[in-house]
């Protein structure tokens, strides 16, 4: 299995990763062509070799070339990347990323998610950072992130809402349930973009699994005055371990007193907070009465927000938490040329064999719809094509 492991001894920022990506391989001149598909102006990636302690790897800096937004909404931010030309998985896991740092937000200040601003984060250096570590990350194409104890820093830092002590609480919120360290470097070595890209990338965290490495990388901090170098170092690896895996948590609530057409926009705020999956499966509760079962499954980190749209939303009084391990097929995603030009198939693999394929459906109603016919034609077309290619 493929798996890439963050080594994070004197924390993680945004720039920090692009660096470490592009030390491990990551072509720039392709991470630029990717990111001009945000369609954003005034920007420029400069990446530069450089040095802490004698040790060699990438810095990279984002320059703006005029001064622009420094704060944007999280649904400006959306907007962005929903009309952008990337492709529709880099555009799901950079929003991930930045619901990540939302839901954090949320918590901290006790707002709702749709009132959330971004100061510092909404800025376009952080647009790159995050966008660009989706594009790194689906370029990679590796099964398990895995995720060493976190270094934070300490001291103050200076932000929008004046100065704070270290980690910025944002950071912290995002941080909850990862294993971390204080105090190792005296400055903000763990910042909320990072925190975010390694709560949204990471399967595993602190595990000590057995890998063979293929590959390193180091990204520069633009710090240079610490006993430790300011730096992040990746490895690209193989491990034998062919089912990747994580923990998440199940949220689940019985409800027999609503109208059921609530769950629908229920369901879809759900998802636009985090959730992983909602489903509801039909019941039936005491004295005989028919209802309905709410679940829904997340990652650590987004249940305080999920649990209070449940509260607010429905009718339900109380919810039931169970964490638990949850087991994925490898999969791949591959651009193929098809009779409707090129798709996304996704191909999962069960101990190194494949066991299914399909296209993206996303993609299929596009098609559908761009040329006037049945999403089902697109579908089993392409599907037939498929299988008469394994023939």
């Amino acid at each position: 299995m493929k798996i890439l492991c963050y080594d994070c001894f004197s924390g993680i920022s945004g720039d920090m990763n692009l660096g470490a990506m592009i030390d491990l391989g990551i072509k720039k001149s392709f991470l630029v062509r990717e990111l001009n598909k945000l369609n954003l102006k005034g920007w420029k990636l400069v990446a530069e070799k450089d040095q802490r302690h004698g040790i060699n790897g990438t810095k990279v800096t984002v320059i703006q070339r005029e001064p622009g937004k420094s704060h944007r909404h999280l649904t400006e931010i959306e907007k962005i990347i929903n009309n952008s030309g990337l492709d529709n998985n880099i555009k799901e896991l950079s929003k991930k990323i930045f619901m990540k740092l939302a839901v954090a937000e949320a918590t901290v200040h006790k707002i709702p998610l749709e009132k959330v601003h971004f100061h510092e984060v909404g800025a376009l250096d952080s647009i790159i950072d995050i966008v660009g570590a989706a594009i790194c990350y689906n370029a990679l194409h590796v099964n398990a992130v895995i995720v060493s104890t976190v270094e934070l820093g300490c001291g103050f830092v200076q932000c929008s809402h004046g100065r704070l002590p270290v980690p910025a609480p944002a950071t912290a919120e995002i941080l909850k349930g990862i294993p971390v360290r204080k105090g190792g470097v005296d400055f903000e070595a763990t910042t909320p973009t990072g925190a975010a890209i390694l709560g949204t990338l990471g399967t595993d965290f602190n595990s000590q699994p057995s890998f063979t490495i293929q590959k390193t990388g180091y990204g520069i901090g633009q710090k240079d005055h610490s006993d430790v170098p300011n730096m992040l170092r990746v490895f690209l690896a193989e491990t034998s371990d062919d089912q990747p895996g994580h923990d998440a948590l199940l949220l689940e609530c019985n409800i027999d007193d609503m109208n059921p057409e609530f769950f629908e926009h229920i369901s879809e705020k759900l998802f636009n907070a985090g959730a992983v999956d909602v489903f509801i499966t039909n019941i039936i509760m005491k004295k005989g009465r028919p209802g309905n079962m709410l679940n829904i499954i997340c990652e650590k980190g987004f249940e305080d927000s999920l649990k209070e749209i449940i509260f607010r939303e429905s009718t339900t009084t109380g919810i039931r938490n169970f964490p638990f391990r949850k087991d994925t097929l490898v999969r791949k995603f591959i651009k193929t040329r098809t009779v409707y030009g090129n798709v996304t198939i996704k191909h999962s693999f069960y101990k190194g064999n494949e066991v299914s394929c399909k296209p993206e459906f996303d993609e299929c109603m596009k098609i559908a719809t761009e040329n006037g016919i049945p999403v089902k034609k697109v579908y089993n077309d392409i599907m037939a094509q498929l299988v008469n290619r394994k023939k």
